[in-house]
């Protein structure tokens, strides 16, 4: 099941680039995501409503909080880098080297999480950062 809401996952990703590329026309990039992000916290404190798991609000503890304090910086730090270099060069060539990201989480998750590491994750990462310097070298 986890696949299915990664592979949906991926295809609002794409949406997201997409649409926000074209909103950026005449719209200076922070904006563009300060108004996302109102959208953002509206839908999300919807659907915690909607699902009645509000109260867990109360038993989540003081570490817990922490990450995912600095994981909410993290993403905001992300999408404003993000917009701002959709808001400068072409969307097909900015997503492909935003998604190292892919890259270094997995680098972060063998270290940190101290997750397993197999010759296709590596080889699948390899082709990830070969597939990149390959559009970075691009002419547009």
């Amino acid at each position: 099941m986890w696949v299915l809401w990664a592979l949906s996952a991926a295809v609002s990703a794409a949406l997201v680039i997409v649409l926000t590329k074209a909103g950026l026309k005449n719209v200076d990039s922070s904006m563009a995501f300060a108004i996302q992000s109102v959208l953002i916290l509206c839908i999300t404190w919807g659907v915690v409503t909607y699902q009645g798991t509000f109260a867990e609000l109360k038993q989540i503890e003081g570490k817990t909080w922490m990450l995912l304090i600095l994981a909410g910086i993290a993403t905001s730090l992300s999408t404003l880098f993000s917009f701002k270099a959709l808001s400068l060069g072409p969307a097909s060539y900015v997503v492909t080297i935003e998604r190292l990201s892919l890259v270094f989480a997995i680098i972060l998750s063998v270290i940190f999480l101290k997750e397993k590491i197999s010759w296709q994750l590596v080889l699948g990462a390899a082709v990830m950062v070969g597939g990149a310097i390959l559009i970075v070298m691009a002419e547009e």
